[in-house]
């Protein structure tokens, strides 16, 4: 259920009034564990009627240490739900044509449902030759240009996990974007683009007007101040401010940032693309960070492969 929160004799900058203002914390961190839950079940129920465990097979290409952690929180999720994984560690040395062999005998493995290539991969390796190596079907990551083309069009395929998590939560906290202003933050190929275009087809949680912002941009004030929607997914911590924002906006935010924090055990803390604690006077709801949208991704990865394991199934039939 939702979050309401109460702020009582809430003064807004520049005003001297005070103000009882009621907001919706979108909580991503619980959102997820019940998905998780969902699929916990739904694994079972899968493995009971067919004898199928869902597989999902994880790459990871030289020591980058967010990477492995990346790619070890994603194991053991998928243990967590009944989804067998396997990780496959190959120096940083690897040669591009070493990896496409072991993406092609993925490929043909039936057990494996699902297929990731933790990025970055390194520099002598083209990560668009990687990518499209892998099939189609198992594509979980949404990448593939043919997943990619068919979002574009509005046909059944894998949808990246992030931009597919944010319109869970749009789903589970009843904002529905039809006919709303969705600004979006950032034009990458892993969230701005696929949520711009998850937005504005015309069907259930979608059919939104829809403006992206980027570097080209000379004010994005001039157009954050119009959403109704705000999704930032820029990478730049605490870039949008109060000033950014119009009264009752619903905010997610997608960046995870460090920012040193001496006085903290780690020296850091992480905040997103959003001043939190400045905006939140004139946000109707919004996602926090940590435990916004980052715990959606996994959530929608574990999904994807469940969701590819059931259509091995019916395929079979």
């Amino acid at each position: 259920m939702p979050l309401v929160v109460n702020l009582l004799f809430l003064r807004l900058p520049n005003k001297s009034i005070f103000i009882l203002m009621r907001y919706t914390l979108i909580d991503g961190h619980s959102t997820a564990r019940t998905i998780r839950e969902e699929l916990t079940l739904l694994t079972e129920k899968l493995h009971n009627s067919s004898g199928l465990t869902p597989g999902l097979a994880l790459l990871l290409v030289g020591n980058n240490p967010a990477s492995e952690i990346y790619v070890s929180n994603k194991a053991k999720a998928c243990q967590e739900i009944g989804v067998h994984s396997i990780i496959h560690r190959m120096p940083k040395e690897t040669s591009q044509e070493e990896i496409v062999a072991l993406i092609d005998k993925w490929n043909e493995d039936s057990s494996i449902h699902g297929i990731l290539v933790q990025l970055p991969l390194p520099d002598h390796v083209n990560s668009n030759v990687i990518l499209e190596q892998i099939n189609p079907s198992k594509d979980v990551d949404g990448f593939h240009p043919s997943n990619v083309g068919k979002l574009v069009l509005g046909l059944p395929g894998f949808v990246p996990c992030t931009p597919l998590g944010i319109i869970e939560l749009m789903k589970r906290y009843s904002i529905d974007p039809s006919g709303k202003h969705v600004v979006v933050l950032g034009r990458s190929n892993i969230v701005g683009k696929p949520m711009a275009n998850l937005l504005y087809h015309k069907r259930d949680f979608s059919n939104a007007i829809v403006t992206i912002c980027h570097t080209g941009t000379k004010d994005i004030r001039e157009y954050t101040r119009q959403a109704d929607i705000l999704i930032a997914a820029v990478g730049v911590p605490k870039l949008v401010t109060i000033d950014h924002v119009k009264e009752g906006v619903v905010i997610f935010d997608v960046g995870i940032n460090r920012i040193e924090a001496p006085n903290t055990t780690k020296g850091y803390r992480l905040c997103g693309d959003v001043d939190f604690n400045s905006v939140l006077p004139y946000c109707s709801a919004i996602t926090p960070v940590p435990k916004g949208v980052g715990p959606m991704t996994i959530a929608m990865l574990l999904s994807n492969t469940v969701h590819s394991a059931r259509t091995t199934i019916k395929e079979l039939l």
